[in-house]
């Protein structure tokens, strides 16, 4: 049993680097994403683990406490409403507001392991004959080094393209390599990934005509939701839009974006054009 003030030292590192909110009665979570680390790192048990994170302070030890308790669940076309949404409503509105000769820029913030901005490239790829010369950049992003390597490759066993991803797209978008399945060049080439930690500025990553930010402000206090909903305002145009999780809102965190109407999970600018 992980002792509560080993708990207690770990909550309080994991919100300083990553805003993640750790409760006091977490120590079976502590139990099970730290048990795989330690053994990684050499260590006898997680309480040695600790220990040596709190005796060295070693960044790089803290820093893969933090990552290994965030949560990376993710799998292709996830919850299916927000890739309607970017390919019937989002989509069809950019376009015509940038014109065909246009771009279009779109941020998949904690990306994980890559299935959304690549869902994302497999869906325009499949528009190409209706985008005309649009063009389309997509950055995506995560504070994790391990799982940013992992999605830059692009390659994913049998059981993670099983989860979301139909047959015909698979076979259209993949190369079998082995037991495993490896997303084609010329959809990886329509990716970008970065590292880049939420609760840092974005400034440096310029503006985006729209932003997937799903099922990760839900781990973050309330005040840290307001001023990543504050900064995220910054890097989009008012005729932008904000792609959140099913069960999150900025209903009472920010004044700057606000529900497109009839359209769930979906938000745009409050002074700008967004089509509602």
């Amino acid at each position: 049993m992980i002792k509560q003030d080993d708990i207690t030292f770990v909550a309080a590192e994991a919100f300083k680097r990553s805003g993640l909110v750790l409760s006091a009665d977490k120590g079976y979570l502590l139990e099970s994403r730290l048990a795989p680390l330690a053994r990684a790192e050499g260590y006898p048990s997680i309480e040695a683990l600790i220990a040596a994170a709190r005796r060295d302070r070693s960044e790089r030890l803290l820093w893969g406490i933090t990552e290994a308790l965030a949560t990376h669940e993710t799998f292709f076309f996830r919850d299916n409403t927000p890739f309607d949404l970017f390919k019937q409503d989002i989509l069809p509105n950019l376009a015509r507001a940038r014109g065909l000769n246009g771009s279009i820029r779109i941020w998949c913030a904690a990306c994980s392991s890559g299935q959304e901005p690549y869902s994302l490239a497999m869906l325009l790829d499949e528009e190409r004959a209706r985008l005309g010369n649009l063009k389309v950049e997509i950055v995506a992003t995560d504070m994790a080094p391990r799982v940013l390597e992992k999605a830059k490759a692009g390659i994913y066993s049998q059981f993670e393209v099983q989860r979301g991803l139909a047959v015909q797209r698979l076979v259209r978008h993949f190369e079998q390599t082995g037991d495993q399945w490896r997303i084609k060049p010329n959809i990886r080439q329509m990716v970008s990934f970065q590292k880049q930690n939420l609760l840092e500025s974005f400034n440096a990553m310029g503006t985006f005509d729209v932003v997937f930010c799903r099922n990760v402000l839900i781990y973050f206090d309330a005040e840290t939701k307001k001023q990543i909903l504050a900064r995220l305002a910054k890097q989009t145009p008012g005729d932008g839009y904000l792609i959140m999780g099913a069960a999150e809102t900025v209903v009472g965190l920010s004044k700057d974006f606000e529900p497109v109407e009839g359209r769930r999970g979906l938000y745009g600018r409050t002074d700008g054009t967004t089509g509602r």
